[in-house]
Order: structure tokens, then C-alpha cells, then sequence
């Protein structure tokens, strides 16, 4: 174990290099204070642009690419021959997370973040003591923990070699067959990321729904996809033993009350993550952890010990890079004596699969459970002029809305573009949008983005490309 005897102070320390971490950084330099940042790992952009968000969508697009060209026949542009070059795919994922991580280190060096390599923690409200460092210590007069998260383990199955989606992004090989435990949004972009390299893919998921989270109604659309490239998808299932048999697995699952064995190639292991907040010295705080192991914090990221904020996984709420960046830049502007909150009314969440899903603010399940009355217009892509150009038109857009005043709750999508166009539904969440504001901006035609307008009108009455409702009778 190396440690430094380098003593350093400064007014922020900032622990982690994340998507949360190192905008915080910036931000708190660019607010004039001293910051210094430390990252344990060779590069900086943590687990999102390090073997997360970046690298997956990388494989994913390239997978895209392969499948729209077999899909290309449909319009009369036929391919003899695709083909995929692992390792130039490899590289090219390698050299897209090198450019941003250069370009991250960059930004740090021209702000005069200091960035120090190690690993810290806590041996006081106002120190750091650093492991695997240059630097032995760092007194601080603020601190932001942003350790982020690190995938869940199976309880057994150890030394078997199961992958997590660290080893899957590095696409070490296509096996023939693989198991996913896990049909969240990791398990299922990396299964069809898989499926369109050629695996053979099986989901097994604990809950009776994939991608828990979403409606059903648009978790339905990705399903009828899946299935058409997924060899078996099992929800409502456990796997309770793995064991190795030669160089193939053996995966025991229990399923509608029976118990199978399915034997593969490859397991890949996708239950979720768990927040960075162990070995971080907190007992010389007086800042303890919830049921969740994470970090309890005020709207201003404020923790038990005012003078330290937490950011991002190690805080409740969903596990997002885009969360982390708001945290960062809040908890940056407080500690810099701005007025500043975290009290944003959605966090947009994507599900990277083909057909994309995404979704912001109140959701129906949740209206459901919480008894909240709300009106909901779903417009199918079918009737959209643009979809039907694209040979896309198996989806929708929903508009959640209060129904006496239309204020609008919640927007939901499945489809092409639903990772860029759901930022349209979260500002008009957080500008307290109604149905009204909606149906009368001008929407470019002919485009995707058509159907949130569309959607509107529908949970209005007043809708144009669909049927309107029926009228009651007497």
C-alpha cells in the first residue's frame, strides 16, 4: 500500500470523478472556490463513461446499424452481406470513452481543479486521509461524496466467472447461448445489444414485469419486439444455483412453481447496483446511512454534517447520471453561498432498447397507487405520418394530466426517438405545462415529435388524427 505524506488543503474536496463529481467540480472552480477532486481510478467520467452509459450506447448504436441495414430490405435497399469486426467495434468503443475522458481531464486542468489520484475517506468532518496516493491527507472546508455505484452480486456463483455488465461491455467474445439474470433497463439493452451480435439470449426476471419501473403499456411494445430475438424470456422467476459444468453453466430457475435447468454458455448477472457508501470513514461523521446504504440529504444535498453534501448514487432516487449533474451543480452553488435547490419535478428516465422507452414525472401505476385521479391521451406512432415513413410504427406517447387543470403530470414513450424527445415532456413538467400549452406550440412536420402535441389533444378530447372518444348516450 502506497500512502503519500503530502498534506494538502482546500476550500471543496470532492470525492469521486463521475458524472456527478466532476461537474460539481467545475462548477464550484467556475463559482471561484479552490477545488480539489479525487478519483481513485486511472480515468476520470466514473462508471457511466467508463464502462456504463457511453460504452453501451456505443454497442448499441453499432448494433442498430447492423439490424437497420437487415431491415433496409423492407424499403428495397438489400445488403448481401453484414458482417461484425469485433475488435474494430471494441476499439471504437475504447477510443469513444478516451475522447471524453481527455476531454473531462481537460476541462478540470483549464479550470485549476487539482485532480488527485487515491482513495479517501474520512477520519474527521474537515479531513480526508488518502490510501494508494501521492497524498497523504486533505483538510477540507467543504466536501461533496460522489463515490457513485458498483454492480450487485449473486450470492454464490463466485469464482465461476458470471459476468456483470463491466466484463459484457468489453464484448470479450459472442457466446452461442447466454443467460441474463436481470430484466431491468441493464439486462435488457445488454440482452439485445447480445441478440444482435448473435447470442442466443435468455432473460430470467424476478418481478412479473421487465423494466419495473415503466408503464406496462409501453414495456409491452419493447416485449413483442424481444421476443422475437430473445430465445425465452421468464419473468416471475428465481435463479437459485448456478453451477459449472466443463465450459458450459448450468442455471437453475424456478418458474411457475417448478424448478429447470437451462444450460448455457455464459451467465450475465444485471439485478442492479449498489451505492459506493462503505469504507468511507463516515463513523468520524455524524452522517449514517438509511435502509438502502445510501447518504439521507436536504433539497440542497446537504447531509447531517453541514459542511458536507452528497451527490448522485450514494443519495435516494433513481441512479442516473443526469440526476448526479443537477446534484453536482446544486450542491456546488450552495456551498458557494448561492441560492440553490435540488426541487426538480421530473428526472427522465431512458430504457436504451429498440424500440427506445422513456418516461417523466407521474407515471399511471404510480397515479394508481397513490390514488391520484389524472386523464391520459395516448397517440399510436401508427397514425403518424413519420413513423410510417421510417417502417416504425409499433409505439405511442401518453400525456398524464390533472383533469380539472390539465396540468400536465407526466409524459411516457415508446419508440425511435424517445431518448431526445422525452426532454420536451420534462420541461413542460417542470414549466407546470398544461394540455393547452402543448396542443398550441407548433410542432415541425413531418417528425416523431408530432405525437406529444398529438397525445395532448387526446387527453383534451380534442384530438385530430385518432377517432374522438365516443359520446355517452342517455
Amino acid at each position: 500500500m502506497v500512502v503519500g505524506s503530502l498534506r494538502l488543503e482546500t476550500d471543496v474536496a470532492i470525492i469521486g470523478g463521475g458524472p456527478g463529481g466532476y461537474v460539481a467540480a467545475i462548477r464550484a472552480a467556475d463559482l471561484g472556490l479552490d477545488v480539489t477532486l479525487i478519483e481513485e481510478r486511472d480515468q476520470l467520467g466514473g462508471v457511466c463513461l467508463t464502462e456504463g452509459c457511453i460504452p453501451s450506447k456505443a454497442l448499441i448504436n453499432a448494433v442498430e446499424v447492423a439490424q437497420s441495414a437487415r431491415e433496409g430490405a423492407k424499403f428495397g435497399i438489400v445488403f448481401s452481406d453484414i458482417t461484425i469486426d469485433l475488435e474494430k467495434l471494441r476499439n471504437f468503443t475504447r477510443q469513444t470513452v478516451s475522447g471524453l475522458t481527455d476531454g473531462v481531464a481537460g476541462l478540470l486542468e483549464r479550470r485549476g481543479v487539482q485532480v488527485v489520484k487515491g482513495r479517501a475517506s474520512f477520519d474527521s468532518n474537515t479531513s480526508l486521509k488518502l490510501e494508494q496516493s501521492d497524498v497523504g491527507g486533505i483538510d477540507f472546508k467543504h466536501a461533496i461524496i460522489a463515490t457513485g455505484s458498483r454492480v450487485r452480486r449473486l450470492p454464490y456463483g463466485k469464482d465461476l466467472g458470471l459476468w456483470s455488465s463491466t466484463e459484457a461491455l468489453q464484448v470479450p467474445e459472442v457466446p452461442k447461448r447466454m443467460v441474463i439474470v436481470g430484466g431491468g433497463y441493464i439486462g435488457m439493452e445488454l440482452g439485445l445489444v447480445y441478440a444482435g451480435l448473435g447470442s442466443e439470449i435468455t432473460i430470467v426476471e424476478f418481478f412479473p414485469q421487465l423494466i419495473a419501473g415503466a408503464d406496462a403499456d409501453l414495456v409491452d411494445v419493447v416485449v413483442r419486439h424481444c421476443t422475437k430475438q430473445f430465445t425465452s424470456i421468464l419473468t416471475e422467476s428465481k435463479v437459485t444455483d448456478i453451477q459449472k459444468n466443463g465450459d458450459a453453466f448450468l442455471v437453475t430457475v424456478e418458474h411457475e412453481g417448478k424448478s429447470k435447468t437451462i444450460e448455457t454458455d455464459r451467465v450475465l448477472v444485471a439485478i442492479g447496483r449498489a451505492p459506493n457508501t462503505d469504507n468511507l470513514g463516515l463513523e468520524h461523521t455524524t452522517i449514517t446511512l438509511d435502509d438502502n446504504a445510501q447518504i439521507p440529504v436536504d433539497q440542497q444535498n446537504r447531509t447531517a454534517e453541514p459542511n458536507i453534501f452528497a451527490i448522485g448514487d450514494v443519495t435516494p432516487g433513481p441512479m442516473l447520471a443526469h440526476k448526479a449533474s443537477r446534484e453536482g451543480k446544486v450542491a456546488a452553488e450552495v456551498l458557494a453561498d448561492h441560492q440553490s435547490a435540488f426541487d426538480n419535478r421530473a428526472i427522465p428516465a431512458v430504457v436504451f432498447t429498440d424500440p427506445e422507452i422513456a418516461w417523466a414525472g407521474l407515471t399511471e401505476r404510480e397515479a394508481e397507487e397513490q390514488g391520484i385521479d389524472i386523464t391520459v391521451g395516448k397517440f399510436p406512432l401508427r397514425a403518424l405520418g413519420r413513423a410510417r415513413t421510417m417502417g416504425r410504427t409499433d409505439g405511442l406517447v401518453k400525456v398524464i394530466a390533472d383533469p380539472e387543470t390539465g396540468l400536465v403530470l407526466g409524459v411516457g414513450m415508446v419508440g425511435p426517438n424517445a431518448s431526445d424527445m422525452i426532454a420536451e415532456g420534462a420541461l413542460a413538467i417542470e414549466m407546470g405545462a398544461t394540455l393547452e400549452d402543448l396542443m398550441v406550440t407548433i410542432h415541425p412536420h413531418p417528425t416523431i415529435s408530432e405525437a406529444i402535441m398529438e397525445a395532448a389533444e387526446v387527453a383534451a378530447g380534442m384530438p385530430v388524427h385518432v377517432n374522438p372518444p365516443q359520446k355517452r348516450t342517455s
